[in-house]
């Protein structure tokens, strides 16, 4: 990153710039999601940026949500982090220019009196703003400078006209410059302010394309005229909707919305959030399951939607689930490890084929790691289902089958072989035998089918609980 202002590159550089004051959601995590895909989609650079100039909400614990976050759903950053705090020399030096230019001008307005004009302002059904009492003018006397006063700094706003963009998402949108005030882009201490800070990174770090959510509109027009002041051309703009939670309300911390990492500890797999976050508010055709791969590959700015969309946990579970169908044994033995490692569980070599026989009955990985555990644990038979499958009439049947399984070959084959030899022998009916050993190996009479789970099962645990009833 240059400390000039320096010229737009053709390559396409995106950015997330989050503020640290509170955890990272879902709704936040989908404007890191889309300004991510659209650098990858274009073969550009995404850029991760910290504004932490809120000094008295700013955390580091905020900032490592965001980042482990963002490493969990793998998108990775090319720069960065970049904080603002550690940019104020560079905010000052570009304030200073402004200045000499005649861009900027300082204003002694209290607070107290701004707040007098505001009621003053509301009270005639006035729009609030600040009335440029101290804003220089051609044959204007501006009031006598107030003693031991240090005055914020204003922009000096263009008049007249219009701010105008193409945006990506909204449309043209217009604004008149008469609507806008002079904003405060220094504090009394000489701090500069967001709105400020904002444009003069996304110069210095040669931004395209600004993908935020819609919450920045207004924040957009007055970002443009100080471009334009600094003889810059404004990046590209698409302002996202809004994601809503399942009551219709903005997704937010107040109105429950968890941390986006409490997901990963729920179980959810990294490409699954991916697809999830991807549908609210993007769309290929009718496409619903879809992978990372697929996604960069259809990804445009173009297929963006207007409308605010509405998080649905039912939803988000069923996508989870296809990914975890749709995954290599393998992979996914490695991606279920955390989870037995909280159970207690020392996988062995059997752990990919468990994995993919239980795999279809699973949404999340603790799920799977549950039904994992059965295998390496003991079992506790549910006891409802245990009265109702164990009875006094099976278990000669239990214990025939058993005697069977002792010296057979432990495959499936074989042990399929000497489950119809035992229903052979007592005229039982599958179910009449099998639930009762699923119960008594698995726990529960719900399990898939029964020759694949009791060759993955070690041999002499299966005779201990088909003896032991």
């Amino acid at each position: 990153m240059t400390n000039t202002l320096s010229s737009a590159p053709a390559r396409t550089r995106t950015r997330f710039a989050p503020s640290p004051t509170g955890f990272i959601h879902l709704g936040n995590i989908r404007s890191a999601l889309y300004p991510w895909a659209f650098a990858r989609a274009t073969g550009g650079d995404f850029i991760l940026r910290i504004e932490d100039t809120d000094l008295d909400r700013s955390t580091q614990a905020s900032v490592d949500v965001i980042i482990e976050g963002m490493a969990w759903l793998e998108l990775n950053h090319d720069e960065g982090p970049f904080y603002q705090m550690q940019r104020m020399d560079r905010y000052k030096a570009v304030l200073a220019e402004l200045i000499a230019a005649g861009h900027v001008y300082p204003c002694y307005m209290s607070m107290e009196a701004l707040d007098a004009l505001r009621e003053r302002q509301m009270a005639n059904k006035e729009k609030p703003r600040y009335d440029g009492t101290w804003r220089p003018a051609p044959g204007k006397v501006l009031p006598a400078v107030p003693e031991g006063v240090k005055p914020v700094l204003r922009f000096l706003n263009p008049v007249g006209g219009l701010v105008a963009w193409d945006d990506k998402v909204k449309g043209r949108i217009e604004i008149s410059n008469d609507e806008l005030d002079d904003l405060v882009i220094a504090r009394p201490d000489g701090t500069p302010t967001y709105n400020f800070c904002v444009v003069v990174d996304d110069i210095d770090m040669q931004i395209t394309h600004v993908i935020r959510g819609d919450d920045h509109v207004n924040n957009t027009p007055r970002q443009i005229n100080i471009f334009h002041a600094l003889g810059k051309q404004p990046p590209v703009y698409a302002h996202l909707p809004t994601v809503l939670n399942e009551l219709g309300e903005k997704m937010s911390k107040r109105n429950g919305a968890k941390a986006v990492t409490a997901y990963r500890y729920e179980g959810y797999l990294p490409d699954a959030m991916v697809n999830y976050l991807a549908r609210l508010g993007w769309s290929h055709g009718d496409d619903e399951i879809f992978s990372r791969e697929q996604f960069l590959a259809w990804f445009s700015l173009d297929h963006l939607g207007r409308s605010a969309a509405q998080f649905d946990e039912a939803k988000l579970k069923w996508v989870n689930a296809q990914h975890l169908k749709a995954m290599d044994d393998a992979e996914l033995a490695r991606h279920v490890q955390p989870f037995l490692a909280k159970l207690s569980v020392v996988a062995d070599e059997r752990l990919t084929s468990i994995c993919g026989l239980f795999k279809d009955r699973c949404d999340t990985l603790v799920v799977l790691a549950q039904w994992i555990s059965v295998f390496y644990l003991d079992v506790v038979p549910n006891a409802q289902e245990k009265t109702l499958h164990v009875t006094d009439a099976v278990k000669p049947a239990l214990a025939l089958l058993a005697d069977k399984l002792v010296a057979c070959t432990w495959d499936k084959a074989s042990i399929a072989a000497m489950i119809k030899e035992t229903l052979a022998e007592t005229g039982l009916k599958m179910p009449h035998l099998a639930m009762p050993v699923r119960v008594l190996v698995m726990g529960t009479a719900q399990t898939p089918s029964l020759d694949a789970v009791l060759a993955l099962s070690l041999r002499e645990k299966i005779l201990q609980r088909l003896k032991n009833v």
